[in-house]
């Protein structure tokens, strides 16, 4: 029997932090293995706790999901790095790594169902928003979505933007809307759950459509959902059958990209996660 590690970000909002937990939660019941969550950083319990708990149990082998739509640095370089913390920890564990939700069909239509609680019509035109990463491969993923949601989704049209760290910003992509002659838009956050980046985008959206004629709607989280959850249990058994199927051609840590070349080979040195006293100790261990 392989036990499943949900590992999440954590957020500095108690509430996205709960919604996490209550997921964890929901796939427990839905699935005959033990079910633990963890965070890398800014909520409890850190990902070390999780993983204590399934060993607790008599569980030395299992499966990490990473709870995250596009395989940015937490998702390739964070995560990876704790789990490996924890095979220190505990010697005789194993651990099979799975991969980020992406923009897999489940994920699509759950943003076509927020979209839908807004009224979105054949005349809507969405702005997907993103967290935004310094990684190019992270950003392209979110514009991927995007397109295929446009092409998938009875609407007028799919730009995408960015919260932090890329461009355009949320302002920008709503500019390009209306330059689109876009006269109403949906703003479309592309984030599990709520926490202080969703809730900014709200914010900026609606600083915007005060300047504005364009009738801006709000779009909701994809949030804690049996379809979601569903995801995450197909994640799990790729990961324990070994089905393991990374995109990695376009990984800057794998390839030279123009801009990015330093990156390129570089051992992954995650930043530092303050809930982990281990982790702080042995920052590279």
């Amino acid at each position: 029997m392989t036990a499943l590690l949900i590992a999440g970000h954590g957020s500095s909002d108690e509430a996205g932090a709960e919604q996490f937990r209550a997921f964890t939660e929901r796939v427990g019941k839905r699935l005959d293995v033990p079910v633990a969550g963890g965070f890398i950083e800014l909520s409890a319990p850190p990902v070390a706790d999780a993983v204590a708990t399934l060993v607790g149990l008599g569980h030395h082998r299992i499966a990490a999901v990473p709870l995250m739509l596009v395989a940015a640095g937490h998702a390739k370089g964070d995560i990876p790095a704790a789990l490996a913390r924890e095979r220190l920890r505990h010697p005789h564990l194993t651990v099979a790594y799975g991969r980020p939700l992406g923009p897999h069909p489940a994920v699509l239509d759950m943003l076509r169902e927020r979209l839908s609680d807004v009224d979105s019509d054949a005349e809507t035109t969405v702005l997907l928003v993103g967290r935004g990463s310094t990684d190019p491969d992270a950003n392209a993923e979110v514009a991927k979505t995007a397109r295929l949601l446009a092409e998938t989704t009875p609407v007028a049209g799919v730009e995408f933007a960015f919260v932090s760290l890329a461009f355009p910003g949320v302002a920008a992509g709503l500019d390009r809307c209306a330059a689109l002659g876009a006269g109403r838009v949906i703003v479309l956050p592309y984030f599990l759950f709520t926490g202080v980046l969703p809730e900014r985008v709200k914010a900026q959206a609606l600083v915007w459509a005060k300047a504005s004629t364009v009738d801006v709607r709000c779009a909701d989280v994809l949030g804690d959902t049996d379809a979601l959850a569903d995801l995450v249990i197909e994640r799990y058994e790729e990961a324990v059958a070994g089905d393991i199927r990374m995109n990695c051609d376009s990984c800057v840590y794998r390839i030279a990209m123009p801009g990015f070349e330093a990156k390129a080979g570089a051992p992954q040195t995650p930043h530092h996660h303050p809930h982990d006293d281990h982790h702080r100790h042995h920052p590279h261990g």
